[in-house]
């Protein structure tokens, strides 16, 4: 009985695993499709990887919350391709926010950014870090929070 008991415990850990593995993955690739999109001018394309909804929220300079008004600020900070150059992310980790049943609904992510870009003209750089806070929803995975410095 008591090795019955361990090897249900083991393929029930080994389950949970695979599945915080796969959350994991699937939100990493939801910011190599947003780096994609970005990188070839396609904010619409960039935006699928935030959740539809009037609670989104970026934090940055000012708090902007909405779906609609955080596209809109990227449109009118980046109005187009060259403004918006190329985007890059490292440093990136994710945590698993389980709930008491184990159950994974939300995750936080944070790393670096970098931006080849040309404004006016001109050559720019910008680095810095963000955070995400991401919501596993029946569409996959979402950011609801964006804080970017």
């Amino acid at each position: 009985m008591r090795k019955l008991f361990l090897a249900i415990a083991v393929i029930c850990l080994t389950l949970t695993a695979a599945a915080q593995s796969a959350d994991e993955s699937a939100i990493r690739k939801v910011m190599d499709d947003q780096a994609a999109a970005w990188n070839r001018g396609d904010l619409a394309a960039f935006m699928t990887g935030y959740e539809d909804s009037p609670q989104t929220t970026f934090v940055g300079n000012k708090n902007t919350y909405g779906y609609q008004a955080i596209l809109e600020s990227y449109k009118k900070s980046f109005a187009s391709k060259e403004e918006m150059g190329t985007l890059t992310f490292s440093q990136i980790e994710v945590r698993l926010l389980p709930a008491s049943d184990n159950r994974v609904e939300y995750a936080v992510m944070y790393g670096h950014f970098h931006l080849d870009r040309n404004v006016h003209g001109a050559s720019k750089k910008d680095d810095g870090y963000y955070s995400l806070i991401w919501h596993k929803t029946k569409d996959g995975w979402k950011i609801i929070v964006d804080h970017t410095s």
